[in-house]
């Protein structure tokens, strides 16, 4: 899931040498950006650890990352009703996986990958 690539919290190891090593690149990679994210944020971000920086960061920008990967998926549902309100009946997305408020459909990034 890609939340948990973001926020560093995945589980996969990878199966051959090949694969992890192009997981510690990546994490490598991500670890440099958010870095220079808190460099340049250091009024609302110098406080917090990088973890806390992830988070941060995936917390605000979780709906444009769905956003990006569900921009060209036309007509496509998500698999199960999850769209509404408190208190509401839940209902498919009507397009491109996204709520009609342009909501992120499941909040499974917040379940720990083992349970998922």
């Amino acid at each position: 899931d890609i939340g948990d690539i973001v926020r560093g919290r995945d589980l996969y190891l990878g199966d051959d040498k090949k694969d992890k090593e192009q997981k510690k690149k990546l994490q490598d990679n991500l670890k440099e950006i958010f870095n220079m994210i808190q460099k340049n944020n250091e009024s609302i971000l110098g406080g917090l650890s990088l973890d806390q920086v992830r988070e941060y960061w995936w917390e605000e920008n979780r709906e444009k990352v769905w956003e990006a990967i569900t921009c060209d998926a036309k007509g496509f549902n998500y698999f199960r009703p999850t769209c509404g309100s408190s208190g509401e009946t839940p209902h498919v997305t009507p397009s491109q996986c996204r709520c009609i408020n342009f909501s992120v459909p499941t909040y499974f990034d917040y379940v720990p990958q083992y349970l998922r």
